[in-house]
């Protein structure tokens, strides 16, 4: 070998000694995959608690007054559907509103904004094509649908697994939003644990004694973070199924089995209205395991009306590096946010499943709908998408119900 191709293969080397290794295009074959990191920090995690005898009074609470309660008709007005259907309650100082998952705002605040909402569906349908996304008024009409019975055994089901989740409310509230943590917060959840990422596994360990968190900062997460694996997606097959294919990718992810759409929309209980995001978060805690504690624990509705781009920006990068687990993206279908749609569509759900920083920071996700599938003149539109983290981040804030499931 002459000297000049010994000086290349030298040259060669230290390059690559310098560059992350990712794989191709950085994503992800089923794991984590981080670039640019340094995985020392841990972190606070939560599994699932125990619904205490203070819980279990408050659900109680809730239930007893809607089997005691009469119907009320699908075709009420909205104001009284709403008065009827949407309640909030108190778990530990945070409030969890029924179908609408956990907010800041009181239950006065959210019932008047389904109400607006709802009014105005009822007064003008919308002339967009659903996408899958169950509508305020529609998710009101079938709980009205209900009997007292069946509906008390829905909400009991749905406050139970809130009640279980209120430890990993209270650490995404102090880790992303800055908010204290309760006194004697550690004794009252030994759910709670310390997770240190490392190679695609978290090592659990008890808090430290004294109750002291150290919240990680967008500057401490590494330059890109992928999970799933990208030859694990595919497409609606109906119009109205964003939410049952977004599941299967989400369950592929987890099982490496490929479950049919149609499984997952009668799992959800999708109608031709859509589904529901309670019913998405419900579905990833019953039948994946991405709610263990050595990953995302419970999953959870959370609203982010109140978030900046920050916040929401912090908490995908700690789901794919500190969770190495999928989000369900709750946005709204519209051109101004999604470039690759030839027109308006609805409420909608995404994979979210990684970010880039950058001058322009991206989100990776997968998205299930291909406008040409159903319209052959439209342009088609890929399953894995990189695209600006703050136009996804609007999209979801623009949404009727401003929340995803984390």
């Amino acid at each position: 070998m002459t000297r000049a191709r010994w000086i290349g293969l030298g040259i060669l080397v230290l390059v690559l000694t310098l560059v992350p290794v990712l794989p191709s295009d950085g994503e992800g074959d089923g794991s984590a995959r981080l670039a640019g990191a340094r995985q020392t920090a841990s972190v606070l995690t939560a599994g699932w608690g125990r619904v205490t005898p203070a819980y279990r009074h408050t659900i109680n609470r809730v239930v007893d007054s809607t089997r005691t309660s009469g119907r009320v008709s699908p075709d009420a007005s909205a104001r009284t559907l709403v008065a009827s259907v949407v309640k909030c309650v108190m778990f530990e100082g945070q409030r969890y509103c029924l179908g609408q998952g956990w907010t800041d705002h009181t239950q006065a605040q959210v019932r008047a904004r389904t109400t607006a909402i709802a009014a105005r569906e009822a007064a003008r349908p919308t002339a967009t094509l659903n996408t899958g996304d169950l509508s305020t008024l529609d998710a009101l009409r079938q709980a009205a649908r209900m009997s007292p019975r069946a509906r008390a055994a829905a909400e009991r089901a749905e406050l139970t697994q809130a009640a279980r989740s209120v430890a990993k409310v209270w650490l995404l509230r102090h880790q992303i939003q800055g908010v204290p943590l309760p006194p004697h917060f550690f004794a009252r959840h030994p759910e709670v644990r310390a997770v240190t990422p490392a190679s695609g596994a978290g090592r659990l360990t008890p808090p430290q004694p004294g109750g002291r968190s150290h919240p990680k900062h967008w500057s401490d997460y590494p330059h890109r973070g992928t999970v799933l694996n990208r030859r694990h997606v595919t497409q609606q097959h109906r119009t109205y199924w964003c939410g049952p294919t977004t599941m299967q990718m989400i369950g592929w992810g987890w099982s490496g089995t490929k479950r049919s759409q149609h499984l997952w929309a009668r799992r959800l209980g999708t109608t031709t209205s859509g589904t529901s995001v309670a019913a998405m978060v419900s579905a990833t805690n019953r039948y994946t395991g991405w709610d263990r504690k050595s990953y995302a624990g419970p999953y959870i509705i959370l609203d982010i009306s109140g978030w900046t781009f920050h916040q929401w920006r912090l908490l995908m990068a700690r789901h794919t590096v500190d969770y190495r687990a999928p989000v369900i993206l709750h946005p709204i279908l519209l051109k101004r946010f999604f470039p690759y749609l030839d027109h308006d569509g609805s409420g909608h759900f995404q994979v979210g499943r990684g970010y880039q920083k950058g001058k322009t920071t991206l989100l990776g996700y997968f998205e299930p709908w291909n406008q040409q599938r159903f319209h052959p003149d439209e342009p088609f539109i890929p399953r894995v998408q990189w695209r600006s983290a703050y136009r996804s981040y609007r999209a979801n804030r623009a949404h009727f119900e401003h929340n995803l499931g984390v």
